[in-house]
Formats: C-alpha cells, structure tokens, sequence
C-alpha cells in the first residue's frame, strides 16, 4: 500500500499536473477542519506553556524573568498570535510562489547554519553552537532547514520527474543537498535535528518514486553515522546509557527522564488538575519546553493525553488527505513532507518523555515554548492550508 501511495505522488494519476502553473482557475476557501485543528491545538499549547512554566519563571536565578511568573506565557501568547497571522498570510500566497522560492530557502538555511557556528554570532549552549541570538529572541537555523529541504527536494523531484530512478537526477543531488546540511549541524553538533532532516529527506525521495533498495544502503548508512556518534560524542553515549536504565543514576543522566516518568505516572487516570502538577516546580527539566507532554500528562491524565494525541492524529490524517487530492505534483509532496514532518516531531518527542527511544530535545510542535520555532510551524501549516485551497470543490 505504501508503494503505491508513493508512486501515486511521484508519477501521478490523469489529475496530477506536474508543476502549480499548469493549475488554474479560481482558488477556494482554506480547508476549515485543517484550520480548526491548528488554532485549538494552539490554544491548548499556549495554556499549558503557562501551567508548565510560572513556577521557574517566578524563581529565575538567572534574573531572565525579573521575577515574574508569566514571563514566558506572554511571549509565547504574542508568538502565537503573530503566528496565527502568519498562517492565514502564508495561506493566501499560491502554490506556485512557494516553488519559486524553494531555493532561495534552501541556500538561505544552508547560509544560517554555517552563520551559527561564528562565535560572536551563534550562541553556546551546553556545549553546542545551535543558536542565533536576535536580541528580543533567539532560534536555531536547524528549523528552517527543514522546510528547506522539504521544498527544495519536491522542486527536484519534479524537475527530475521520471529520471527519479537514475543516480544522476535521482541520488546526486539530494545525497550533496543532505551531506552538506548534516555536516554543519555535526560541527554544532545538533543530533537530533540530522535524525530528522535524514528522516524528511528519505520520505521524500520514497514519496519522489526512488527504487527501494536506495533505502536499504541509506537505511546502513544512517545507522553508521548513529555509531559514530556514538563512539565520538560522549553525551551520545550517555543518553543512551540514562536510555537503559535511568534508575540507575538518579542525580545524573537519568534524573531528566525520571523526573518525566513520575510526571507521566502521577496523572494517572484523570490527572491531578490544571495547574496542579508537582514536578514543574524545578523538579522536572525543560518543563515548559521538551517536557511540556509530561506536565501535561501529569495535570490531565491519561485520557487528557489520549485525547491530546487523537488531535494531532486528526490533524495529521488531515493534511495527508489534502496532500493526496490536490492537483499538482509539486503540492502533493509539499504537503506530504510537511505532514510528515509533523508527525516525526509529535511522536519522537511523546516517545522521549515516555522513555521509549533516548532523549534527543525534540520539541512539541505547538506546544514547547520557542517564539521562532512556534512561527515557522505555523507558517508549514499556512502552506497545508494554501494548497487546500487548490483542490476542487466536489459539486
């Protein structure tokens, strides 16, 4: 079945059109279902950035706050709002813009990331080099190049259109595009983010008709570099070890994930109420950031959890439904990209506060507190509602 989904996207049906010009006609309205979806799932982020984060906000020694407790709930809530504009705006752009600029995005985010690793420009933070400071904020440039890549692969792919299967048109320019990315992120390093860029990559070369045995020699490949870094990074290694057996040392590597365990645990069936979790008060770790599942978690139980993760499951069917009725090649893989970008960073992150793989600070799209992060993804979901409103309108 997934074969031909992706032969389905990749060399299309009598409806496909190749390129967004060859789509006309007058644009509908965004898909509301797609769009509800977002802004309540929004709205439920910006609540719990302010459960999760008044108690370190209030008690900052650091004096970023100065003290006061909705420090970060402000700015995620003026983050948000900006986002919601910027949303509808990317929405209302064609299809057919954002192919134009597809590299012009991807040679922009291949800039920034090796911007960021100019001291005096990029920021260091626990021994990585990840960051942008911006004065009123700071973002890592690993966010853009992910729509980057997302865009720019789809743009190739359609260019290349049935020499997809040649090493030439089909392995070359998306192999030089990924090296150089994964290069500058493991100078930062940045782990994580090359797990997910390789991930993108490698949906959208399926998606593009690549043969599957390409897969397999990638599918090694990745699993090498994973045990290069593991025998060259030492906190690699570490997490790995708090992976196994975090009991095993409580103050150390493990304290993180125990602190979310017993979060998680707590709950129980219902939770203990809004507002009413323990561990945010600086017991558990990046509380309001890659943990705010587990405070959540701890607050509205088990079925709280259960629901949260129906909507994003909603959300995700959502977009691949857009992304397989649209009617040009290149928003089918745009939109599938996007989608799938979603659902890696909802279920790698759910799978870190539960223990199930080892932490590797992926965020909660939507919810985890960032500023930039927060307007980039809603921006990836303005260009899911953009291409919805390409497809025809049953009569």
């Amino acid at each position: 079945m997934a074969s031909n989904t992706a032969n389905a996207v990749s060399y299309g049906s009598s409806r496909l059109a190749d390129y967004t010009e060859d789509v006309t006609g007058e644009r509908g309205p965004v898909d509301l279902p797609f769009a509800l979806l977002s802004l309540l799932l929004l709205t439920i982020g910006v609540l719990m950035v302010l459960s999760a984060s008044f108690a370190r906000a209030y008690y900052d020694p650091s004096n970023t706050t100065g003290g006061n407790a909705t420090y970060y709930f402000v700015r995620q809530a003026l983050f948000a709002l900006c986002g919601v504009g910027v949303m509808f705006a990317c929405s209302r752009f064609p299809m057919s813009f954002y192919r134009s600029i597809s590299g012009v995005v991807m040679m922009v985010s291949i800039a920034l990331l090796a911007l960021v690793l100019v001291p005096g420009i990029g920021e260091k933070v626990n021994g990585a080099r990840r960051w942008i400071n911006l004065k009123f904020t700071t973002f890592q440039p690993s966010e853009i190049a992910k729509i980057g890549v997302i865009m720019y692969f789809a743009l190739l792919i359609c260019n290349a259109k049935e020499k997809m299967r040649s090493f030439k048109y089909g392995i070359m320019p998306f192999v030089t595009v990924l090296g150089i990315i994964c290069v500058l992120l493991y100078v930062e390093p940045h782990m994580s983010a090359i797990i997910i860029i390789l991930a993108i990559g490698m949906v959208m070369l399926f998606l593009g008709g690549l043969p599957l045995y390409w897969f397999i020699g990638g599918g090694t490949a990745a699993a090498a570099l994973l045990g290069i870094g593991y025998a060259i990074f030492p906190y690699v290694r570490d997490r790995f070890s708090a992976w196994l057996d975090p009991f095993s040392d409580l103050s150390g590597d493990g304290y993180q994930i125990v602190q979310s365990l017993y979060a998680i645990g707590s709950g129980g069936l219902l939770g203990k109420g809004l507002g009413a979790s323990l561990q945010k008060y600086l017991y558990l770790p990046e509380e309001h950031n890659d943990f705010i599942f587990s405070v959540y978690c701890e607050e509205l139980g088990f079925i709280g959890a259960m629901l949260l993760l129906a909507l994003f499951a909603l959300l995700i069917i959502r977009g691949y439904w857009l992304s397989m009725h649209v009617r040009d090649r290149y928003s089918a893989l745009v939109g599938a990209g996007i989608t799938t970008h979603l659902a890696m960073q909802v279920i790698l992150n759910v799978a870190v506060c539960t223990n199930s793989i080892p932490c590797t600070g992926i965020s909660l799209p939507l919810f985890s507190y960032g500023g930039t992060a927060l307007l980039l993804q809603m921006a990836e979901l303005g260009i899911i509602l953009s291409l919805s409103r390409d497809i025809p309108e049953k009569r």
